[in-house]
């Protein structure tokens, strides 16, 4: 039987040097090519002559991702998506040019549809970075109400969003890995990481193991469904990996927790032996076949499962039942999630968003202070459904600001007066956009400071046209994202709070669901793909209740069982490990109704 899982509700600072520094496979190449395709816009932006080429470089930052095909795909349906918003936008510059309360009702209208947009529908983060471009586009306009002026603020407005749609579909294409290159070696770092704590288990490779389990298999699957998109691959190859996929899931769990016995097994050179032979052949972009099952001596239950799995590690099954299950775990799909228009949750996250938009629209009109527009954009970036995952993230955006603040304003005073050229321009802004990258491709806990820095670096540095030492600009925009944090914590936490702790039940509904159907599998394949949405659903459960934890002290007094639900969650993921041992099954099963029964009390 596998120990308790070790205590993370709460992110410490240990924990989080831990995430900032963690080498995870793949990061430092994510991290370069985001910042080449930061760099290359603020290049092309420079030669253009765009102005505020902060926006298009921030809009990389946001919107980059790993993979050749999605960059391209993501690209071209942002400027689709952009050329609809710009028609729209030049009848409401009709409607808003020298008339202030349009320009207030459309702002309103705009950043309402935006919201709803974001909270309820797949468009989530473009919305947000679509709504972004627009306010921002409409203050601009109304800064400079002349005709030919609202004409080019219309046309930068769309070069905000074509420069890093068209570098993602260029650059892309180029430097980024293909998604079955990416999906291999996912399956290799899993399986790398299985070896280690077969090998040498100790407490920072169980979190690593732990971290990489909640991720399911839904990063995988993505990176899969692209690579069919790409058409270079046999469906044959394709069919083999999405097999192997779940396989490495469920490989990387039992190693889990072999690695958390009360009584390790002996070493099991052969089964080690294999594991990391498997790896290299993924990493290499292929895929073992034929494998022979290791031979192991005195091995535990949980071993010897392990070892039998991978005899068919990468073989697909012939029956059309895992691909079944597979569809009854992802659920309906569509462009508007299912409640979209039944839950009042994301009209009341709409209206809370448009409130704090206009909050600091007025707030910068009354103070008659244009250089603190950017708490306004802030809002599109820093709102969050729940007051756990604000006041959770809030530090995250304030030391994130802060710091990119500090960059921006230290290479104004340090390094921009003894810049010659061009090319140290672009040196400098290559190498404090690399910080940002690392961070924003970190674990979604620290992601978001990445973002934060990258928005307060480019804000402070990219002003005009190559080197400046303009310091108030530099300093009225930082201001500007403070204000914007707070004034958005401050909306979403006083108008309709809306607490992590009633999400976290349903949270854990989905994860008994998820443990019923795997221990009711009737496949070993079917079984493999329960076990990974077992363990995405933990993640969702896991977080969920982090942020529950973080609320003020007077709402964490109205939640009475968060710490049964802790606990609850701690024995799931045991579960959710033991439920792939044969020898447990039984016992899994009537752990899995007990806790069920517990839930319902």
């Amino acid at each position: 039987m596998a120990l308790p899982v070790p205590d993370t509700l709460h992110l410490t600072l240990a924990r989080f040097w831990r995430l900032v520094c963690d080498p995870a496979p793949g990061r430092l190449g994510y991290s370069l090519r985001m910042t080449c395709a930061c760099t290359v816009v603020i290049l092309i932006c420079e030669i253009w002559q765009v102005p505020e080429s902060a926006l298009p470089a921030f809009v990389t930052l946001a919107l980059w991702q790993k993979d050749r095909v999605t960059n391209v795909v993501a690209g071209i349906a942002v400027n689709l998506l952009f050329a609809v918003v710009i028609f729209l936008m030049f009848g409401l510059v009709h409607l808003t040019l020298d008339h202030p309360l349009n320009l207030v009702a459309a702002t309103a209208l705009l950043s309402l549809g935006f919201f709803f947009l974001g909270s309820a529908s797949k468009l989530k983060p473009v919305a947000y970075m679509l709504a972004l471009i627009v306010v921002y586009a409409l203050i601009a306009i109304d800064q400079a109400p002349v005709g030919e002026l609202a004409t080019r603020a219309l046309l930068y407005a769309d070069l905000f969003i074509l420069i890093p749609g068209g570098v993602m579909v260029v650059l892309g294409a180029l430097i980024c890995p293909s998604p079955k290159t990416l999906l291999t070696q996912a399956i290799a770092a899993r399986l790398r990481l299985s070896a280690h704590l077969l090998q040498q288990p100790d407490a920072l490779a169980q979190e690593q193991a732990t971290a990489m389990l909640r991720e399911g298999a839904g990063t995988m699957l993505k990176s899969l469904k692209m690579a069919k998109l790409e058409k270079l691959w046999r469906t044959q190859d394709l069919q083999c990996l999405h097999h192997a996929l779940y396989s490495s899931v469920a490989t990387l769990a039992l190693a889990h927790a072999a690695s958390r016995e009360t009584t390790p097994s002996q070493p099991q050179p052969s089964l080690i032996q294999t594991l990391s032979e498997m790896a290299a052949i993924f990493e290499k972009g292929d895929y073992p076949t034929d494998i022979t099952m290791p031979v192991v001596f005195g091995a535990s239950p949980t071993v010897r499962s392990l070892a039998s799995l991978l005899s068919t590690f990468t073989t697909p099954p012939q029956s059309n039942k895992p691909q079944a299950a597979e569809k009854d775990e992802s659920g309906p799909s569509g462009f508007f999630f299912p409640d979209a228009f039944t839950n009042p949750e994301h009209v009341r996250f709409a209206v809370k968003g448009t409130a704090a938009v206009m909050l600091c629209y007025f707030l910068f009109k009354v103070l008659a202070w244009p250089g603190i527009h950017t708490c306004v954009i802030t809002c599109f970036i820093v709102a969050l459904p729940t007051m756990g995952e604000m006041i959770s993230k809030l530090t995250l955006r304030i030391s994130g600001a802060l710091v990119g603040g500090a960059m921006g304003i230290g290479s104004l005073i340090v390094l921009m007066p003894h810049l010659q050229n061009s090319a140290a321009f672009l040196a400098m802004m290559a190498v404090g956009s690399l910080l940002a990258c690392w961070i924003k491709t970190g674990d979604e806990r620290i992601a978001y400071a990445g973002l934060q820095i990258g928005l307060a670096f480019f804000l402070s540095d990219l002003k005009g046209y190559g080197p400046t030492t303009d310091m108030t600009t530099a300093r009225d925009r930082i201001i500007g994202i403070l204000l914007g944090n707070f004034l958005t914590y401050a909306v979403f936490t006083s108008i309709w709070p809306t607490s992590a702790y009633d999400k976290i039940k349903d949270t854990l509904k989905t994860v008994l669901h998820a443990l019923h159907a795997l221990c009711s599998a009737t496949t070993p394949a079917e079984q493999l793909v329960h076990a990974a949405a077992a363990q995405a659903a933990l993640g969702t459960a896991e977080r969920t209740i982090e942020f529950a934890a973080m609320e003020p002290p007077h709402m964490r007094a109205d939640m009475p069982h968060l710490q049964s639900y802790h606990s609850m969650t701690q024995d799931a993921a045991v579960l959710a490990e033991d439920a792939l041992i044969p020898a447990l099954h039984s016992d899994t099963a009537h752990q899995v109704t007990r806790l069920e029964q517990g839930l319902l009390k």
